[in-house]
């Protein structure tokens, strides 16, 4: 059984002091694909040793983290477009809008996402969508650039049954983690009504660990509890929920 994880930041800081080791405990629990998304040029070095430590486990993602678009936006931008043009990336992620930090921002995290994704699209790559509080604007930025070339993620997906159908129709799969296995997480209750065709599996590690470890640092190994939880939630087997989620990350990142 090969599980993908494709929504991971393993160089956070959170893992300073067991990096191997948790990278490790992951490998030992069969997660064998680690998709790592990008927040700002401060983290691009650490990203590079990741890869560099971990050939052929770690796919880079290029872009600028909404909560990172401040008043130097545009010189962000510029690192983004100047690393998307030397070397292979994935996708471009993690974009889009985070309203619960800051508002003040809205109409440059807007310009900063659109310009993102027509980045993605000059490259051919998807795009993996970072969406707190923002699902209207996020929807209104993604109607504007809707076409064939458009098509990723919609990372950490916690919106409604309506919601999910219009994020597909964006040519995007639903980023499904920990918040599936929360009580209030509330998408348990609709996830069966959608094709695991349109579902990738995430952790977004080091945050929203699964139950139990909710409130914990999360980590790729503890993606097996989002698999059981959408083995029930479907009523199909782990190994079954791993082997299509895995394959619809491959079709999608290129792999």
């Amino acid at each position: 059984m090969i599980i993908t994880d494709t929504h991971t930041h393993l160089y956070s800081d959170a893992f300073k002091d067991d990096r191997n080791e948790m990278i490790q405990r992951a490998l030992d629990a069969n997660v064998s694909r680690f998709f790592i998304p990008a927040i700002d040029s401060t983290h691009t070095e650490a990203m590079f040793q990741l890869e560099a430590d971990y050939p052929n486990l770690m796919f880079l993602m290029m872009g600028l983290h909404p909560t990172s678009v401040k008043a130097n936006y545009q010189d962000e931008l510029k690192h983004v477009e100047e690393m998307l043009a030397k070397r292979k990336f994935y996708a471009v992620g993690e974009i889009g809008i985070d309203l619960y930090w800051e508002t003040s921002t809205l109409e440059i995290q807007k310009k900063a996402f659109k310009h993102q994704i027509q980045l993605a699209k000059r490259y051919k790559l998807p795009i993996v969508i970072h969406c707190r509080e923002a699902f209207n604007d996020i929807f209104e930025v993604l109607e504007t650039e809707k076409d064939d070339e458009l098509f990723g993620i919609f990372h950490c997906f916690t919106g409604t049954l309506e919601q999910a159908h219009q994020a597909m129709s964006y040519n995007m799969k639903l980023g499904i983690g920990g918040v599936a296995t929360f009580k209030n997480g509330k998408i348990d209750q609709f996830l069966n009504q959608i094709d695991l065709k349109h579902i990738v599996l995430e952790t977004d590690s080091p945050y929203l660990a699964p139950k139990p470890y909710r409130g914990k640092r999360n980590e790729s190994s503890y993606i097996t509890k989002v698999l059981e939880k959408l083995s029930e939630i479907y009523g199909v087997s782990e190994e079954k929920i791993a082997e299509i989620t895995t394959q619809n990350s491959k079709e999608l990142f290129s792999i």
